[in-house]
């Protein structure tokens, strides 16, 4: 992940990447995430639906000549992280498959009624394929952080997500991402924020006690943005509080609405963070990323931009 200082093995993950995979924005990654084909080898994870059993790493290596695979580990089911990620893999479905992407596999730390139920929720493109990991296993063998003092058995698990989740405790990428979602970002891209609040607006899911902030045609086509009034900065990409108000539906209308049937039954997926990984031919990594905190997952525009 771009911005974080080097250590000797994000160093070694940096040159493993560069001379591997040529340009790639998910930089300084642990070195599991650099060769996932390698380190997901003989994991294996029930698919949602037929429960199928697929080796994550075989399904890596098996990228055809000229295709990509996306692989996203997510983090429990009831989780900001997973929920986004899943938001922004259905926003950019289209993109991902005219870049090659054929196959993406998406793998939830949570039972497999727990995954029913995030799909459900979310609607999931066709060909997308859910993958229940109720212990973590394939995050934890991918690299991906564990959260503030993951081994510490004293300190109960709800306070370790307090920790992280007001920013006090590693990792540390938690505030610079809810950050963004207040102040916005004048030359982001807001097309699958709009597209996430558009999909839980028609899903009857509300931000509180906010307004629907979209006007919607009766055929559900979007003819209206409240935040495209904005004094100053109706302009910007995205706007201030827009990302903010997509992850107030989301709390609400999904996370606190539905805990009891999206909660981690492994205490330790409460704090397990996520990450991803796009391979091409043979499992040659060409993007990875580990989430660094509460909300910090790639913009997919710059995920698109290395394949």
């Amino acid at each position: 992940k771009v911005g974080m200082s080097p250590t000797p093995r994000m160093r070694a993950s940096l040159m493993l990447l560069g001379l591997s995979a040529g340009p790639c924005a998910g930089l300084v990654v642990p070195l599991a995430a650099a060769r996932p084909a390698a380190s997901l080898a003989g994991v294996e994870l029930p698919r949602v639906g037929d429960g199928e059993q697929i080796d994550l790493g075989a399904a890596l290596t098996q990228t055809a000549a000229s295709e990509k695979t996306l692989l996203i580990l997510g983090c429990h089911a009831g989780d900001f992280n997973t929920v986004e990620y899943v938001q922004r893999c259905r926003a950019f479905w289209p993109q991902l498959q005219a870049k090659g992407v054929s196959r993406c596999l998406i793998a939830v730390n949570g039972q497999a009624s727990s995954c029913e139920k995030l799909g459900e929720l979310l609607g999931l493109p066709d060909g997308v394929e859910l993958l229940s990991d109720p212990a973590g296993e394939a995050g934890r063998a991918f690299g991906v952080s564990r959260g503030w003092r993951p081994d510490d058995a004293r300190v109960p698990p709800a306070l370790k997500l307090f920790v992280v989740g007001i920013g006090l405790g590693p990792p540390w990428g938690t505030l610079p991402a809810v950050l963004t979602g207040y102040v916005g970002n004048p030359g982001g891209r807001r097309e699958w924020i709009e597209a996430a609040l558009k999909q839980g607006q028609l899903a009857g899911r509300r931000a509180g006690p906010l307004p629907d902030i979209l006007e919607l045609s009766a055929s559900g086509e979007v003819v209206g943005n409240k935040f495209d009034d904005f004094p100053l900065v109706g302009g910007w990409g995205v706007r201030p509080l827009e990302l903010a108000t997509l992850r107030l539906q989301n709390l609400v209308g999904i996370q606190m609405a539905h805990w009891e049937a999206l909660k981690p039954v492994d205490d330790r997926c409460l704090t397990q963070l996520g990450g991803c990984a796009v391979v091409g031919a043979g499992g040659e990594p060409l993007f990875s990323w580990v989430d660094g905190g509460l909300c910090d997952v790639p913009d997919f525009e710059e995920l698109l931009d290395a394949l």
